[in-house]
């Protein structure tokens, strides 16, 4: 949804995804905003299932345990269109159309030493002279999924789907959409790590949390003026 331009009219908040890119103990953050805000966004919530474990190898699971917060995700899909950029005479526009926005959002889903050291390691290893490094796992950084003050989580990437649907006269992508499915990381999965991105993360999850705990109270609030209507006793 664009702005108008008329003063009156609300202004229009955009959503985004905020990498946390530690550089050498210090967090940068890599903010990539949505050009236009989804139109929908799916939310699932999948509890454990007590049910599912095998009683004969853990014994009886007492029905209403929750052992950990229920798996959380989010499926959505981004509209990017170069148009007004274009007709802005943006040069990043003109060179690639939305190819930089597309290549932002696939760099969530890479290990990254931060972005100017992926740039560097990119030229060396273009020449032949990259660096010998100590052998270790590969990892993404922690992101954070920004829908608005009330919902900042952070999140893993787990499938990102890009369709272009139309093309520049320089075959660079001129419209496309790009689908995201995005998985919802708990403190849990933070327990045996730590360092100020994990940090950030953990609060940012606790936030979120608090949030949805008064909303949910003020709904309990609300529902109490109705419940002698409902109930018989």
């Amino acid at each position: 949804m664009a702005e108008t331009g008329n003063p009156a009219s609300p202004r229009v908040q955009r959503g985004a995804i905020v990498q946390l890119v530690e550089e050498i103990g210090i967090v940068v953050p890599n903010i990539i905003p949505f050009q236009y805000n989804p139109a929908k966004v799916t939310r699932n919530l999948k509890p454990w299932n007590p049910f599912e474990v095998d009683q004969t190898q853990r014994g009886a699971q007492a029905p209403m345990v929750q052992p950990y917060d229920p798996e959380e995700t989010y499926q959505m899909a981004l509209e990017l269109d170069a148009t007004d950029e274009l007709e802005d005479g943006d040069p990043v526009a003109q060179t690639s159309g939305v190819a930089w926005r597309i290549a932002q959002l696939k760099k969530l889903t890479e290990p990254t030493e931060g972005v100017f050291g992926d740039l560097i390691a990119s030229a060396q290893s273009l020449v032949g002279g990259g660096l010998a490094t100590q052998a270790s796992r590969p990892s993404v950084p922690i992101a954070l999924l920004v829908l608005g003050p009330g919902l900042i989580l952070p999140v893993r990437v787990t499938s990102i789907g890009i369709e272009v649907t139309e093309l520049s006269t320089t075959l660079h992508p001129h419209m496309a959409t790009v689908t995201l499915d995005l998985r919802v990381l708990t403190p849990e999965v933070f327990k045996c790590k730590s360092g100020p991105a994990i940090d950030i993360a953990v609060a940012a999850y606790r936030l979120t949390r608090l949030q949805e705990d008064a909303l949910a109270v003020a709904g309990f609030a609300k529902g109490l003026s109705s419940v002698r209507s409902i109930l018989p006793f």
